[in-house]
């Protein structure tokens, strides 16, 4: 059997959570068989973490600094942290393998962390029960063999992809050079191996396109594949677009990753009302048709480039992450819409064996309510972002404004967009731009509380690259020349948890073995993104009523019947699949039309 297709350790996985949070979550988790994602967003924060790392593996030698004097030290830096990452990651993984079989050991641990159905799982209680000595450790000699790493991914954000200039002429460098072709780079010269880059945030065709010139994504004679691709997607036909741009290329998709567009942490990028139940509805009735045709180009273009093609079709897999919070909620996910895995995010921001988060910010987690959570804009970005009121990074944004020093220097420039006043894009959270923009309001001739509003506007963005990055270096005690001042941005979802936990709390949690959830006012995860949804068209309806044109009319109006068909999508299945009740959605399906009557003098004139 191929080695890919084996079953994972687990059926849930730790998505990418800011560039701070999992930047070493790997190094927790994996070695118990549990994947999840790193950012490759900072390479800065790469270099800090692999000095505090070696200090503290000083076997694994010394902190060798990549300047930025070196023309690609973004791809070297990322390059060197997974390496190191992975090194380490064996290492503890070996001696879990290594250890005894014993009450209260890392090895028992780690099979007492599987779902209580996984063969696995099963075969270890089986060993327990064994009474012969020789059976007994040949029976665990099998199961140490049969353990697993948890797969260490990678996240590229695509729409954060720098063009980078010479420090000296301010040319612009070849694309080659781009923040996320380097970060492609990077991760493709590392070491990882049955690891995967996640694409999210849509369609890079530069980003795509470099692909080719990596190896490690293309299978060997046997089908083997050392670097898979990930599709984090919204909608299937995201999946559509991308996936056959890839196969034409000779790259397979190995998942694609649904995240729910307004029920997540950070950036929340809204679908036009589709809601997460009929979207995977899509996925589950037209996955094989889609895999088929993929297989078909993929091999076609294989054949082409006159590289070994594929025997038989790849695993593909469909994955859900976003709000989600109970046992029945995960089994909806894999039984009625036949999901492959799920992300688990929010939650684990309160398990310190598992993400790297400052302990205030940490405790203000725990302590936060809904009204604590809310959809923000500053994200410099432009994107709606998912964060919490009166973090550090917040407090000090304001206390600059008061001060009359309002922005950040931007040391790093990683979400430089903006082309307003300069040639160079710049950060919208820079200094440099609030001081232009300012400027450039107050000579409009806005005055008074108008005024007062468009510079709040300006001065909300926040810098969220180094902001982000502080939870790391706070909590692990790095120094740093600039102010450290922590941003979070989780989902909705971490409301409606309370505490701090272990990693085994939180797995069996999961896994329905116990319940760490005490708050009974917690919506369904399907109805909770309903109601996002509802606030959210409400919201820019309001916000565009004195600019309406036709395309917004019919952009507003499409995303309501959008909702009304995911709500009639809902009530087909709601005594079947769920264990919600129809009212809940009956009662907001009424106030989806009551909220269009309101609107129907702007949207139907």
């Amino acid at each position: 059997m191929n080695k890919q297709a084996n079953q994972l350790a687990h059926s849930f996985h730790i998505p990418v959570m800011g560039t701070a949070f999992t930047v070493d979550t790997p190094l927790k988790v994996a070695p118990y068989g549990i994947s999840s994602v790193i950012s490759l967003c900072d390479d800065e924060l790469f270099e800090e973490m692999r000095q505090s790392l070696l200090l503290e593996h000083p076997h694994h030698g010394e902190f060798a600094a990549i300047p930025k004097s070196d023309l690609d030290y973004r791809a070297k830096r990322i390059t060197a942290y997974l390496n190191l990452i992975y090194d380490l990651v064996n290492e503890k993984f070996k001696s879990i393998q290594d250890s005894e079989f014993k009450t209260g050991t890392e090895i028992t641990r780690y099979f007492e962390l599987l779902a209580s159905n996984h063969p696995l799982r099963m075969a270890y209680e089986a060993m327990l029960n064994v009474s012969d000595p020789q059976e007994k450790t040949d029976k665990q000699n099998q199961l140490r063999q049969a353990m697993q790493i948890g797969s260490i991914d990678v996240n590229i954000m695509t729409k954060l992809d720098r063009d980078i200039y010479a420090r000296k002429t301010g040319e612009k460098l070849p694309e080659m050079y781009s923040d996320a072709i380097s970060g492609l780079r990077g991760y493709a010269n590392s070491r990882l191996n049955q690891s995967c880059i996640v694409f999210s945030a849509g369609f890079n065709r530069r980003l795509f396109a470099y692909i080719e010139q990596c190896p490690d994504f293309f299978p060997d004679a046997t089908g083997y594949v050392k670097k898979r691709i990930i599709l984090k997607v919204s909608d299937f036909r995201s999946s559509q677009i991308q996936g056959t741009f890839l196969a034409k290329k000779g790259i397979w998709v190995y998942e694609h990753r649904i995240e729910s567009g307004l029920n997540c942490g950070g950036h929340a990028f809204a679908t036009d009302g589709l809601l997460m139940g009929p979207i995977l509805a899509e996925f589950r009735d037209q996955k094989e048709s889609l895999t088929d045709k993929l297989y078909r180009l993929c091999n076609q273009a294989l054949a082409n480039k006159q590289l070994p093609e594929y025997t038989q079709k790849p695993e593909s897999r469909v994955t859900f992450q976003g709000g989600i919070g109970t046992y029945n909620e995960e089994r909806v996910l894999l039984d009625h819409y036949q999901v492959d895995g799920t992300g688990w995010a929010s939650p684990f921001l309160l398990v310190p064996e598992a993400t790297t988060v400052d302990e205030k910010t940490r405790q203000q987690l725990a302590n936060a309510t809904p009204n604590e959570l809310y959809l923000s804009k500053v994200s410099p970005l432009g994107v709606p972002f998912n964060t919490m009121k009166d973090t550090q990074s917040e407090v000090e944004k304001w206390e600059r404004v008061q001060q009359g020093t309002p922005g950040s220097i931007c040391p790093k420039g990683y979400l430089v967009s903006n082309t307003e006043f300069t040639k160079v894009p710049i950060c919208t959270a820079s200094k440099t731009y609030q001081r232009l923009k300012v400027k450039a309001i107050e000579a409009s001739g806005v005055v008074g509380e108008a005024l007062e509003n468009a510079k709040k506007q300006v001065y909300t963005k926040a810098c969220l690259c180094e902001d982000l990055a502080a939870p790391a270096l706070q909590q692990r005690d790095i120094a740093s020349k600039r102010i450290q001042v922590s941003a979070v941005c989780p989902g909705p979802n971490i409301a409606y948890f309370k505490e701090f936990f272990r990693l085994d709390a939180m797995v069996d949690h999961i896994y329905g073995r116990a319940s760490i959830m005490h708050d009974a006012l917690r919506p369904n995860v399907f109805v909770k993104e309903l109601q996002l949804y509802v606030a959210y068209w409400v919201d820019q309806v309001n916000a565009s009523m004195h600019e309406l044109d036709k395309r917004k009319k019919d952009y507003f109006i499409a995303f309501k019947e959008n909702l009304i068909a995911g709500i009639d999508h809902y009530l087909g299945i709601v005594d079947t699949a769920f264990n919600f009740s129809s009212e809940e959605l009956l009662s907001l399906k009424e106030t989806l039309n009551a909220h269009m009557k309101q609107f129907s003098g702007v949207l139907l004139s």
